[in-house]
């Protein structure tokens, strides 16, 4: 029997598989950023968030440390979230351009969010092993969201995190390389993806990735539904 998002939730919250990545949420949440002093971080995994009937999954790499970490909730609170969020209510994808905590009333409309990571890592970077321990938990919410046509993939680590699901292990890889606005379908009855540089800091502030350029990718990604 396949799980609810909601039993998959509850038990991504309750994970500690990972000794480091444990350690690592749990010190950030209780340290904090000097002008996150008053707030209480979430400090533990983050859940998926968004439409139960998506069509779309948005799949990043990992929390941020003093975003979704502190939040709890999928690209909450940080730079990346201000750029994904705002591009999302353009699209007609979210209710609302700003995402600032759980309880802003934000909702999603046709996408759910993801990471291949659930847990903030160090220097933003989970290890191949942690990636592989978290991976399970993408494979149950994708089999719950009953909807899914595609995958908006955003970066490389979460195209090589998606490839690497059973789904898609027949899949030969070297046809599939990261760039971004590549479009690949996959295999039958397999979700379609669709790549987009992630829209951190490091991207957006440089012009790697501008706004013309990511709503592009939400109305290319609208265009390929059925």
């Amino acid at each position: 029997m396949e799980k609810t998002l909601e039993n998959i939730e509850q038990e991504v919250i309750s994970c500690r598989k990972c000794p480091r990545l444990v350690e690592w949420r749990e010190e950030v949440a209780r340290v904090k950023r000097k002008a996150y002093r008053d707030q209480d971080y979430w400090g533990k995994p983050v859940p998926g968030f968004g439409d139960s009937e998506a069509r779309i999954l948005i799949l990043g790499l990992a929390p941020g440390a003093h975003g979704s970490n502190r939040t709890g909730r999928m690209f909450t609170g940080d730079g990346s979230g201000n750029f994904l969020y705002p591009a999302l209510y353009r699209a007609g994808l979210a209710s609302q351009p700003e995402a600032t905590a759980i309880t802003d009333g934000m909702v999603l409309k046709d996408v759910f969010i993801s990471a291949v990571c659930r847990c903030a890592p160090p220097a933003n970077k989970p290890t191949r092993e942690e990636i592989l321990n978290c991976l399970p938990w993408l494979t149950q919410e994708m089999q719950a969201l009953t909807h899914l046509q595609g995958v908006v993939v955003l970066g490389k680590i979460a195209l090589d995190g998606l490839l690497t699901l059973p789904d898609f292990a027949d899949l030969p890889k070297k046809q599939f390389p990261f760039g971004h606005d590549r479009f690949y379908e996959t295999l039958p009855g397999q979700p379609w993806i669709l790549c987009s540089y992630h829209p951190s800091l490091q991207n957006t502030q440089t012009g790697r990735l501008t706004t013309e350029m990511f709503d592009q990718i939400w109305e290319k990604g609208k265009n390929h539904l059925k």
